[in-house]
């Protein structure tokens, strides 16, 4: 009976200890040529960028952190090369409980790095990749206005202003859209937080109440419905 009843207690510490992987997530890599450096695994709780866990790179590009989270977010993945310069050392990801990976370059760390795992990041990455467009049309519009070689009169400048406003309008109708299209994923919320916040409250409020239940109960879910009644109290 005391044999049993020991065996007993062991099983439920041995399952009081174990890791509740529904909300961790795990992430792995490489940085490929990386031979010295440190790489810094970041996120926002609050509103302050904080710094979960590093690791101090000597010789080996591979790397592997672990953290508890709620409910998908945006993570940031910083490498300091000790080379003085911030440019292109920074990933920017949707991390999610499971396991991740990042493969990427040290020379082209955030243009070359290639992301597995994260259903919402896949998301975000569409996204990113149509809002490319709309950002390199407006760049083109300032470019071709000026490489003109001659003077432009009142008209064509109100034209090219014109056709500048229509692209941004563009790009703001295709993010509300890809929101409210995307009620069952984590970057609805992301997004009409940080792209389209100034919008219409009646858009805004058509994505919230559009949001599955999992997702409004979620981190930027529930930052969506604090802002929106925030902004109806202020009015």
């Amino acid at each position: 009976m005391k044999k049993f009843l020991f065996f007993g207690l062991i099983a439920i510490f041995m399952t009081s200890c174990k890791e509740d992987t529904t909300k961790t997530m795990f992430l792995t890599g490489n940085v490929k040529g990386l031979k010295k450096g440190t790489l810094y695994l970041q996120h926002v709780p609050d509103s302050t960028l904080i710094t979960i866990d590093s690791l101090e790179v000597n010789g080996d590009g591979s790397f592997s952190f672990k953290t508890e989270l709620e409910s998908p977010e945006i993570f940031y993945l910083y490498l300091n090369k000790k080379d003085y310069n911030d440019v292109n050392d920074r990933i920017i990801f949707f991390g999610e409980p499971g396991n991740i990976t990042i493969n990427t370059s040290w020379n082209t760390f955030d243009t070359n790095a290639k992301i597995e795992g994260s259903a919402t990041n896949l998301k975000l990455e569409e996204y990113r990749k149509i809002m490319t467009r709309f950002n390199k049309r407006s760049l083109e519009i300032v470019q071709e206005t000026a490489n003109s070689e001659v003077p432009l009169d009142s008209a064509q400048l109100d034209s090219i202003q014109k056709l500048s406003e229509k692209n941004i309008q563009k790009g703001y109708a295709f993010a509300l859209n890809f929101a409210m299209n995307n009620k069952d994923s984590y970057i609805a919320p992301y997004i009409a937080l940080t792209e389209v916040s100034d919008a219409n409250l009646k858009y805004l409020d058509s994505i919230n109440n559009s949001l599955s239940p999992e997702v409004a109960a979620s981190k930027y879910g529930k930052a969506l419905q604090n802002f929106l009644d925030q902004r109806k109290k202020n009015q």
